[in-house]
């Protein structure tokens, strides 16, 4: 027949308990260093990945305008 150790399971018990602990403190580290990176990032003025990627389609389409433009101004006085 098996027999318990009652000091073996409180150790299990404690270090089960520590990993939570560890766990829970990691999570509170990582949100609180990604609050303090957004705030800093939002002092500094930074643009997100959205607001770029909607700029820089912006000025895609303004350069293909202006090139079209300037064949038809070309083709315009060429005549």
């Amino acid at each position: 027949m098996q027999t318990r150790n009652k000091f073996m399971d409180d150790m299990s018990q404690l270090m089960t308990n520590a990993m939570g602990v560890a766990q829970g403190a990691k999570d509170e580290a990582d949100n609180a260093m990604k609050s303090m990176l957004d705030r800093w990032l939002a002092d500094r003025d930074f643009v997100t990945r959205e607001e770029f990627d909607a700029v820089r389609g912006m000025a895609q389409k303004a350069r293909e305008e202006n090139e079209a433009l300037k064949a038809r101004i070309e083709a315009l006085e060429s005549k």
